[in-house]
C-alpha cells in the first residue's frame, strides 16, 4: 500500500475546524507534530486554543475521521496535550490574516 502522503494528510487537516474560529486547525498551528510510519499509521500531536474549550472532547475524533480517509492512511493516533501551551504566534499567517490579526 504504501506510505501515506505527507501533504495529502496535511490537506485533511485542514478540512478541520475549531468550531469557535473559521479557520483550519492546521493554520491556527493547533497541530504540534504529524509523525506517518511506513505502515500507514499516522500519529497526531494537538492541542487546543485554550484547555477548557467546548470540543475538546470531540476534536481528536473528528481529526481521526478527517485523516482517516487519506489513501494509505491506516490507523490514526491523535494525541492531545497541553504543554507547551498554545499561543497566536503558531498561527500560519494565512489564519492570522483571515483573523485580521497583522
Amino acid at each position: 500500500m504504501g506510505k501515506p502522503d505527507e501533504s495529502a494528510v496535511i490537506d485533511a487537516l485542514r478540512t478541520v475546524f475549531d468550531p469557535e474560529i473559521p479557520v483550519s486547525i492546521y493554520d491556527l498551528g493547533l497541530i504540534y507534530d504529524v509523525d506517518i510510519h511506513d505502515d500507514g499509521k499516522v500519529d497526531i500531536v494537538m492541542t487546543l486554543t485554550a484547555p477548557g474549550c467546548p470540543v475538546a472532547g470531540e476534536m481528536p475524533g473528528m481529526v481521526e475521521r478527517a485523516v482517516g480517509v487519506v489513501d494509505g492512511v491506516g490507523e490514526v493516533a491523535v494525541d492531545l496535550v497541553f504543554e507547551p501551551p498554545w499561543d497566536p504566534s503558531r498561527m500560519s499567517e494565512a489564519a492570522r490574516l483571515e483573523l485580521g490579526m497583522f
